[in-house]
């Protein structure tokens, strides 16, 4: 490295020095940060951050060093992020070793936690957290806590899955300090239990996946209605139809979006995405125009001088973190996210020309910029071009009640018959002890084709290429068919 860009580093971790200890000092101070003002230096200061990393993954991770060598990248004239090869699973983390992934080519001796994926799109990965990475996760979440609810004192009741996997761990080892902890893991019986030995007497933080906390306010046999409750959900997408029947039994639910693969708590929700998001269920014009469908994506805001978020050709996102403090680097990560941003500025010049004040759409509003989200690429499946999403399925069961309360969960799925004839299946498991009966075969079919051509247009275009009955739905029994001993502990499996 010559003398210029150690120099040029210099610069760069004196600055992040001074702006974390600024952060670390007073959540006040970084809500500071959020002004109009700051956005354009924290975004530049995040771009330096972000070369930065790329200067010590060059010098010191030896897969780095070999992947760009590996992908034939070759140094342009003046540094710029897009010109650097793309990290995958397939090119990157399946390639090199854990230990060759790590900064100096071993795992750091001490303070190290491994994580796990989920799986939920194939075979599980290991990520090495060293402890100055999981200082600044644990950072982050406790601002993010403090922002949002103000106060200590509640009781935190972390429901995402224990042990080795990312955000379970991750949650109770960062909020300790903040609140009473208890670490349950997706477990109802035992967190009906708490909430009867503690009683209504407090208020109440719940962690975990959409579907578990659904079952739970479903299935409890408890009055949630004197219990003073807040959701906090992530690992999936949350419907608007979901968040308003939890907020039935509930003060708000609030979703976050991070990955295994990179970090929780990259963008979470605020009052001013949560309510433009429900604005573009009713302008499904208007939400094509800024997000390309016409359903809403997941809607997030987050932090740019932590995060450099690129968006590729497919439109899927690509995420570099700047920070160092992590045992590995993570440039222009690729997780197969299908999504994009935007400065707070241009949605709000883009909504101004539809007569919609982003900044008047809730009392407390940040000028962070904007993360959307539709989902996993990988996480759909092709029908005559078209792309059908877990998603687009949740949306219909979600604004159906009959379907919201009778159906579990499902499975997506494509076969070919002996004439090469393309059918596109969908599996519903049906509720555990639900008391809505599902309409009969016929109306069902047609609530889901129908559904899934009001809320994916690709779907709609394509649905004249074939015939009805090409969509096939059956129902299963709770934990019968393919649902069969699924684990609780991890997210649902959408794709069969």
């Amino acid at each position: 490295m010559n003398t210029l860009y150690r120099v040029y580093l210099e610069i760069v971790l004196s600055t992040l020095w001074f702006l974390r200890r600024i952060i670390s000092v007073d959540g006040r101070i970084y809500a500071f940060l959020n002004a109009p003002m700051f956005q354009p230096y924290l975004a530049g200061v995040g771009r330096m951050r972000a070369h930065a990393a790329f200067l010590k993954a060059q010098a010191t991770c030896p897969a780095y060093a070999q992947f760009l060598q590996a992908e034939g990248y070759r140094p342009q004239g003046k540094w710029r992020l897009a010109d650097l090869p793309v990290m995958t699973k397939e090119n990157y983390v399946k390639r090199y070793s854990i230990e060759q992934r790590c900064y100096g080519g071993a795992i750091p001796r001490a303070g190290v936690v491994i994580d796990e994926s989920s799986g939920s799109t194939g075979q599980p990965n290991n990520w090495i957290r060293s402890a100055a990475e999981r200082d600044d996760v644990k950072r982050i979440l406790q601002l993010n806590y403090q922002l949002v609810f103000r106060d200590s004192g509640k009781i935190l009741l972390n429901c995402f899955a224990l042990g080795p996997w990312a955000t379970g761990m991750n949650v109770s080892m960062s909020l300790v300090d903040v609140g009473i902890l208890k670490s349950i893991g997706p477990d109802k019986i035992k967190l009906i239990n708490t909430l009867k030995l503690f009683g209504p007497g407090y208020q109440y933080l719940i962690f975990g996946y959409p579907p578990f906390i659904r079952s739970f306010v479903d299935e409890s046999d408890l009055d949630l209605s004197l219990y003073h409750i807040d959701f906090i959900v992530g690992g999936e997408g949350l419907s608007e139809g979901l968040r308003t029947h939890l907020l039935q039994k509930s003060s708000s639910v609030v979703s976050s979006y991070g990955a295994s693969d990179l970090e929780i708590n990259i963008g979470v929700e605020t009052p001013t995405t949560v309510n433009l998001r429900r604005l573009l269920l009713d302008r499904p014009a208007l939400c094509r125009e800024l997000f390309g469908r016409d359903t809403p994506p997941m809607i997030f805001q987050y932090n740019a001088l932590d995060y450099v978020i690129e968006t590729n050709a497919d439109g899927e996102l690509l995420i570099t973190i700047g920070r160092q403090s992590g045992a590995a680097p993570k440039i222009r990560y690729n997780i197969r996210d299908s999504g994009g941003t935007y400065t707070f500025r241009n949605l709000a010049a883009r909504l101004a020309a539809h007569k919609v004040d982003l900044a008047a759409l809730a009392g407390r509003t940040s000028r962070f910029p904007i993360l959307f989200v539709y989902g996993r690429n990988d996480s759909s499946v092709p029908f005559y071009g078209a792309k059908v999403f877990p998603s687009d399925i949740e949306q219909i069961l979600s604004f159906t009640p009959a379907l919201q309360s009778a159906v579990s969960t499902f499975q997506l799925a494509v076969s070919e018959d002996q004439h090469l004839t393309s059918h596109l299946h969908l599996h519903l498991e049906r509720s555990l002890n639900s008391q809505h009966t599902l309409p009969d075969a016929i109306q069902l079919h047609s609530e889901i084709f129908e559904g899934l051509k009001r809320v994916n247009q690709d779907f709609r275009e394509v649905s004249r290429l074939f015939e009805p009955n090409q969509l096939m739905i059956q129902l299963h029994e709770h934990d019968t068919g393919p649902f069969h001993g699924r684990d609780i502990r991890i997210k649902n499996k959408y794709i069969a």
